[in-house]
């Protein structure tokens, strides 16, 4: 009876996510914001804990913001957890020639389990087998998302993984992990049920604020474009959608963040990178290019003190009614997504180039008495 009902609760609450998600306007962005989280939980179960936007600025290859007194070392593992966070990341995504080798032997084990099975049942029991023979996590959980969508459990890549059932102190028999791993599914659907309306409700919001502006001053259709970017947009990026200048771009984006619907996330004057306001998280992780200040004298500044502030948490925001969504046009978000993809290769080449901080010293020939090197 356990089992069965984690199976129906699990069940029913894919069926919702994926209705949600359905023709759905921000579900790429949605997806990339699901990817970041699914990455956090990841880590977190493989003994890794990260910051989801640390990595969402390493992927956009931003410097990451850092304690001016931090040892070297700490520094490293900052930048070590990044490139663990990464590489995970890479794995959902674009994983490259030897990773989608493993992918596809994992989706061959799914293959195996009968197909009268409900293709959570087989999921989880095809994650035990792998498991089991010594097999690493990234490839079976990157072939599981597959999987949801081969056996039209889900339209989309959505990435459910029902990581927590990996956890040490989980018991690994099967009539106790099987419930356990179908909970943690339904855990993750209701999570990303709870995004999509916040990212939903951030952007209607920010709809109303500009209403009553002219129809042909881009200011909607701009809007629009961040909400539905993944996560941020650059000027030229917004400019070439919309067609228009660069400069009026700039000049619709600088409103916008004067207006508090949108924020700049990178501190610069040159390549500057936008986003709603919901992505400020990310500008507090971004560290800022260094600017001297005349009137500071020489010597090393004293580290503020900042009173510590109770967090409160906000109250659960309810979902749309089918009466306030409405349909947008979306013509060129393909560009705005093609240039995530190619931020992505970027920070992956520039974290895999880092140098070990400790190479390994050359090792010398073993000579036979009497002989010499030739």
């Amino acid at each position: 009876m356990v089992l069965a009902s984690a199976l129906a609760d699990a069940a029913a609450a894919i069926a919702r996510l994926d209705q949600a998600l359905a023709s759905h306007s921000l579900a790429q962005a949605f997806l990339h914001r699901a990817r970041l989280e699914a990455v956090r939980r990841q880590a977190a179960v493989d003994g890794q804990l990260i910051n989801p936007w640390h990595l969402a600025a390493t992927i956009e290859d931003l410097r990451l913001r850092m304690d001016p007194y931090l040892r070297i070392i700490d520094r490293g593992d900052i930048l070590d957890k990044a490139k663990f966070a990464l590489t995970l990341y890479q794995w959902l995504v674009a994983p490259d020639f030897d990773q989608e080798g493993e992918v596809q032997r994992a989706e061959a084990m799914l293959a195996m389990q009968p197909t009268a099975l409900p293709p959570l049942i087989a999921a989880a029991r095809g994650l035990r087998d792998w498991i089991e023979t010594g097999e690493t996590r990234p490839a079976m959980r990157a072939a599981m998302i597959r999987f949801w969508r081969q056996r039209g459990l889900l339209r989309l890549p959505v990435p459910l993984t029902g990581a927590a059932a990996l956890r040490a102190e989980q018991s690994w028999d099967r009539d106790v992990w099987l419930p356990a791993f179908l909970k943690a599914i339904a855990r993750e659907v209701a999570d990303g049920l709870d995004l999509l309306y916040t990212m939903e409700r951030a952007w209607f919001d920010a709809r109303r604020s500009i209403a009553g502006r002219r129809k042909d001053s881009y200011i909607a259709p701009a809007v629009d474009l961040l909400a539905a970017a993944a996560p941020v947009l650059s000027a030229t990026t917004l400019a070439r959608a919309l067609g228009i200048a660069v400069r009026n771009a700039i000049r619709i984006l600088t409103e916008l963040i004067a207006a508090e619907i949108a924020v700049e996330d990178t501190h610069r004057t040159k390549r500057r990178l936008f986003g709603l306001k919901g992505l400020a998280p990310l500008r507090e992780v971004v560290r800022p290019p260094y600017r001297s200040d005349p009137t500071r004298s020489r010597g090393r500044p004293r580290q503020p003190i900042e009173e510590e502030e109770a967090e409160v948490a906000p109250p659960p925001l309810s979902p749309l009614t089918p009466i306030e969504r409405h349909e947008f046009d979306y013509t060129a978000l393909e560009e705005a997504m093609a240039e995530l993809d190619t931020a992505i290769r970027h920070a992956r080449l520039a974290l895999q180039a880092r140098p070990e901080p400790n190479p390994p010293a050359p090792s010398r020939p073993v000579l036979p008495e009497g002989g010499a090197a030739q």
